[in-house]
């Protein structure tokens, strides 16, 4: 190694993240910029966009958009958004009831956040950006007094199916809710042609949702425009691992 390319090593630092909500909607637009990235360009989703470059939905105008942000280069390189009970009211859904019957669910709804179109650039999918988006979420859970947090967790289907087949399978064993809480797949994936017996690795995001004692509501859904099976998860606040949610807390 030659003594430039040394010091070039040395000297490198970790970035500096920070987490915010956006303040206009150009914030918002930075973080539908990055969406179209990820979703689109390289997991090579299939949604209609009316402007080229920018993922945006009938959802957006509606949540609060959490944003992670380079503090030196100023990039947005991760984003949540978050809906909360009164504009679910306003837009008459979550965005999980066009995947799932959330029946069950309707008597929490007054205290029941949804999470969703979760992302992070290719270059900064580590634990400190992760660990941002989780504080800034938990963080608003706890600052509203909302009790339950909801979202769709997502599998990719490059096999078919089968490792999603496989993870939820093992999720089965240990983590689903409560039958009074269990949701059902509007399109549902089809479990039974799968092979369910992969000793598939967890997703990150969904190996922090279980670390956090997130339950699962019920088999997955299929979303043909991601190509994913999605399934629901549900975290009552009271059932929290304080252990591990002190890690994101007021970061």
């Amino acid at each position: 190694m030659l003594r430039e390319d040394y010091h070039l090593l040395v000297e490198r630092k970790a970035p500096r993240l920070t987490v915010s909500f956006a303040q206009s909607e150009e914030q918002v637009r930075e973080a539908q910029r990055l969406r179209y990235q990820v979703f689109c360009e390289e997991m090579g989703a299939q949604i209609n966009t009316l402007e080229p470059g920018i993922d945006r939905d009938i959802f957006d105008p509606y949540c609060e958009h959490l944003l992670v942000r380079d503090h030196d280069t100023l990039e947005v390189v991760g984003t949540y958004r978050v809906l909360n009970p009164a504009q679910a009211r306003k837009i008459g859904s979550y965005y999980a009831e066009t995947e799932f019957d959330l029946t069950r669910l309707s008597h929490l709804s007054d205290r029941m956040v949804e999470v969703g179109r979760s992302c992070v650039h290719p270059a900064y999918r580590n634990g400190a950006t992760i660990a941002l988006l989780w504080s800034g979420v938990l963080n608003y859970m706890r600052q509203h007094g909302y009790d339950y947090l909801i979202g769709c967790a997502s599998i990719g289907m490059a096999d078919g199916g089968h490792t999603a087949a496989s993870i939820y399978r093992r999720l089965s064993l240990e983590h689903m809710s409560p039958i009074e809480w269990r949701v059902f797949p509007r399109n549902g994936l089809s479990l039974d042609a799968l092979d369910s017996t992969m000793n598939a690795p967890l997703p990150p995001l969904i190996k922090g949702y279980m670390r956090l004692g997130c339950y699962v509501c019920g088999e997955p859904a299929w979303d043909p425009h991601f190509n994913t099976a999605d399934l629901l998860v549900m975290l009552p606040m009271s059932l929290i691992d304080q252990r591990y949610a002190r890690h994101f807390f007021e970061r």
